[in-house]
């Protein structure tokens, strides 16, 4: 039977040197190539078949020019993926060289490297000694791992009545988290949001009063610094309040907005964080790098080791104090690439000012593009930017209410069809509405300016129309 893709010239295992240097020399003029025509290639293309083409070069254009291009500065969709090449450099070192890094016995400087990026997100956040964590694939297994945390923590044996509060904002990840960490969705408490969309104290604080009455057993809290459908930044400290008065683990979900720590108006922002027991950072989005890197911070070290570390009899006697440069003790992956260096390295190349000077520049053009989109009258402005990103709907001419959903899916659509920028769409308090969430090292004034030009050549014509 015939494999579906090319049947490329066959190397052996271990390829020459020549093989090796002929090999990279054609993936790094395919990339070349497409990071040189990235801005002028539309943000959303066409599926196409897979190149039958006996060319490797032809093949990768085939599998990468179609759906929409998370690392085209018109990207301004979900959280946009810039992917800093850098960190890509450091997965091709890292991949190549294939040493253990789960394991301090095993490659002591890979897990030491890995520690020293955890360190450095907990300066970050402002967590003291005794804090650990690790470099998970995203944000989702970074939630998962503070929940079972949090429940091995504070529920050891029986945590059946135990319940959880998030507000209608909160990523669906922590949903999923739940159940797959034993709990159903009647553990789960959803609390209403207000106007900006982050949640109401006092609807939490009478939600928690009625439980304990009924017998159940509040015990986790999770804020978000940055949500995604809107980017709102719920009230740190006040959180951190309930919590504390409560005896609640507290968790923030700041996967989106943790980076911009790294400013003065994040920091402003984001006051309280510190306060945590746990927080969830994805460098693959605010730090720009590749898909596949998220971390998890735990206040108390004891607290992370407790609920994941087994040793199988295979391993080594070591000293458990040590727990926490073994990334294995601290998540639920035992196999894994070591992540420390596409994080470390960007940071040593670059800098953390060179990331403070974007993430600023992302938050400037948020209020721009706000500001620019509120004075024309044309669409309803759902939320002011916390960060940089904000929902709005386009306003209807002669539509009646009910067809405010339809005109604002119709127009998502028109703004997507041209390829200039691409938009996603969201439910907010149960009516549609448009994200521009703008997180990419690539996205400048150009394509802002580009946005607010699509926004209004998509308006004309879909209000045209009717």
């Amino acid at each position: 039977m015939d494999l579906p893709w090319p049947q490329l010239e066959r190397l052996s295992l271990d390829p020459s040197v020549q093989e090796w240097d002929e090999l990279a020399s054609t993936v790094h003029a395919f990339l070349q190539e497409e990071l040189a025509l990235l801005g002028s290639q539309p943000v959303l293309q066409g599926e196409e078949a897979l190149s039958s083409e006996q060319d490797l070069k032809s093949f990768l254009r085939s599998l990468f020019g179609s759906g929409f291009n998370a690392a085209h500065p018109g990207f301004m969709a979900y959280i946009p993926g810039g992917g800093l090449v850098t960190s890509a450099l450091a997965d091709w070192i890292v991949k190549t060289m294939n040493r253990y890094g789960t394991a301090h016995f095993a490659a002591p400087k890979l897990a030491e490297l890995e520690y020293q990026v955890v360190a450095t997100f907990a300066r970050w956040i402002g967590f003291g000694p005794g804090f650990a964590g690790v470099l998970t694939t995203g944000g989702s297994l970074a939630n998962f791992t503070a929940l079972v945390t949090a429940r091995r923590a504070m529920l050891p044996e029986n945590f059946l009545s135990g319940t959880i509060y998030c507000s209608d904002q909160t990523h669906h990840s922590v949903m999923k988290a739940a159940n797959l960490a034993g709990f159903s969705a009647r553990n789960v408490r959803i609390v209403p949001t207000d106007r900006d969309f982050r949640i109401e104290v006092a609807a939490l604080k009478s939600q928690i009063t009625a439980d304990r009455a009924a017998g159940l057993a509040p015990f986790l809290l999770v804020g978000s610094a940055g949500t995604t459908n809107t980017g709102s930044v719920d009230p740190m400290s006040e959180l951190a309040a309930v919590a504390q008065a409560e005896g609640l683990w507290y968790h923030v979900d700041a996967a989106y907005g943790g980076a911009f720590l790294l400013t003065d108006r994040g920091r402003k922002q984001l006051a309280g964080i510190a306060e945590a027991d746990s927080v969830t950072l994805d460098p693959h989005k605010g730090l720009f790098l590749p898909y596949g890197t998220g971390g998890i911070l735990v206040k108390d070290r004891d607290s992370l080791i407790e609920a994941h570390e087994l040793r199988g009899a295979y391993m080594p006697d070591l000293d458990r104090a040590q727990a926490h440069l073994d990334p294995f003790s601290l998540s639920v992956e035992l196999s894994r690439e070591h992540r420390g260096l596409k994080v470390a390295l960007p940071l040593m190349l670059h800098g953390e000012d060179a990331f403070a000077e974007a993430l600023d520049e992302k938050l400037d053009l948020a209020e721009y593009a706000f500001e620019a989109m509120d004075r024309t009258g044309t669409f309803d402005m759902l939320n002011r930017p916390d960060l940089s990103t904000f929902a709005f709907r386009l306003l209807p001419t002669t539509q009646t209410d009910k067809d405010l959903g339809d005109l604002n899916r119709r127009f998502l659509d028109e703004i997507n069809s041209a390829g200039k920028v691409y938009l996603s769409g969201t439910v907010l308090h149960d009516t549609f509405a448009l994200r521009v969430s703008i997180l990419s090292h690539r996205t400048h004034q150009a394509q802002i300016d580009t946005l607010l030009e699509e926004l209004n050549r998509a308006a004309g014509h879909v209000r045209v129309k009717g």
